[in-house]
């Protein structure tokens, strides 16, 4: 089964350009694959540029510069300012440790509309620890404060979990704090580095239900000061998410090589082959390529999934968690609670919650030995 559908998709409303992989920080839960692509296979400036320009003819929206570290490239204004001149929406995923003031203001001169500026923990040596990087919480609340006196729209991304959860509320103090208009909770998720690291990683039911908690409450409190993104781990989910609003319908992710995918975790799936941009038109690539074909619309789908009412609103939930929990990416995502291997995901999260937890496996340039489900 192919999963083509019959009719040419919608152009993609948003594309992930990761510059590089290169990242002066190691967390344990990067979304980047275990092997990372090295500075010598990066796409250049001229490259990126015909990126953009295909972008925007295909119809692309919004365009996230993300890594890695997007500031490690010394031409993310010139790369900036040229997507902001085609028309599309600008923002900067980072670190933040990295920038100085100076940059800053040359980022929100090239045309940067918005910058989402992580942080890993609201006590300084808890963050620089999780992070791998001495003097970083110092660092971002200097970029925090440059970032909004430049004028630029500030979200805080809060990614959570077993070893931080219990300082949210202090997370989310930070978050006003520093004048974000934003505050993205996200409990983290188990690909690539964070599979990885997941019984070191994973909270217990308990402390996802206090987090909860703690945001609903917070929502409330802070209506019209802050708005939160909250997003729970699938292992304690009943039902799956729209895995980037569903495969090959609204994203695109080009690699620092220029590998084209539907999502971070896709290369986890061993029997599909990414095309290339520049070598091949990105709309060619989008509307035409067997990688983003084979789980598009709901053709591919198992019984399971095909009969279900909500299979044009979850889409079939996450392929990569799919393949890491039952072997197979074409299977019902055992986020579903009607999946028989569901009880099978909800077993691993207690399990691995349940126990002391592991030291980390820091993010590392030299690939580990392979994560295990």
């Amino acid at each position: 089964m192919t999963g083509k559908t019959s009719t040419a998709p919608e152009p993609p409303l948003a594309m992930l350009a990761e510059l590089t992989h290169r990242c002066p920080f190691s967390c344990p839960y990067c979304s980047n694959p275990l092997d990372l692509e090295r500075r010598s296979q990066e796409l250049d400036t001229a490259a990126w540029r015909e990126v953009f320009d295909q972008a925007a003819a295909l119809g692309v929206l919004q365009v996230h510069f993300s890594g890695g570290e997007p500031t490690v490239r010394p031409d993310l204004e010139e790369l900036v300012e040229h997507a902001a001149g085609l028309g599309l929406y600008t923002n900067l995923i980072t670190a933040g440790v990295l920038l100085d003031e100076a940059r800053v203001g040359r980022l929100a001169a090239a045309g940067l509309d918005h910058v989402q500026l992580s942080i890993q923990d609201s006590d300084p040596a808890e963050s620089d620890r999780i992070g791998g990087y001495q003097g970083g919480y110092r660092r971002k609340i200097e970029a925090a404060a440059w970032i909004r006196a430049a004028g630029l729209p500030l979200t805080l991304n809060a990614p959570v979990h077993r070893q931080n959860i219990e300082h949210l509320e202090a997370i989310i103090d930070l978050a006003v704090e520093l004048d974000a208009e934003r505050i993205e909770v996200a409990h983290v998720q188990y690909y690539g580095w964070g599979l990885k690291n997941r019984a070191a990683l994973m909270p217990t039911r308990a402390q996802l239900e206090r987090a909860t908690e703690v945001v609903e409450a917070a929502r409330a409190r802070l209506k019209g000061i802050l708005v939160f993104d909250y997003v729970v781990p699938d292992y304690y989910a009943h039902r799956p998410k729209a895995c980037m609003g569903g495969w090959g319908r609204q994203f695109l992710n080009i690699t620092p090589s220029g590998k084209v995918l539907p999502c971070h975790a896709a290369e986890t799936i061993p029997d599909l082959e990414f095309e290339r941009v520049p070598e091949r038109d990105l709309a060619e690539i989008w509307e035409n390529s067997p990688a983003f074909q084979r789980f598009r619309g709901t053709d591919w789908m198992p019984e399971l999934c095909a009969s279900c009412e909500r299979r044009e609103i979850d889409w079939g939930g996450c392929r990569c968690q799919a393949l890491a929990i039952t072997g197979d990416a074409a299977q019902t995502d055992p986020a579903c609670g009607l999946s028989p291997r569901h009880a099978d995901l909800v077993a691993l999260a207690e399990a691995e919650s349940g126990r002391e937890p592991p030291a980390f496996q820091y993010r590392r340039m030299t690939r580990p030995e392979p994560a295990e489900a």
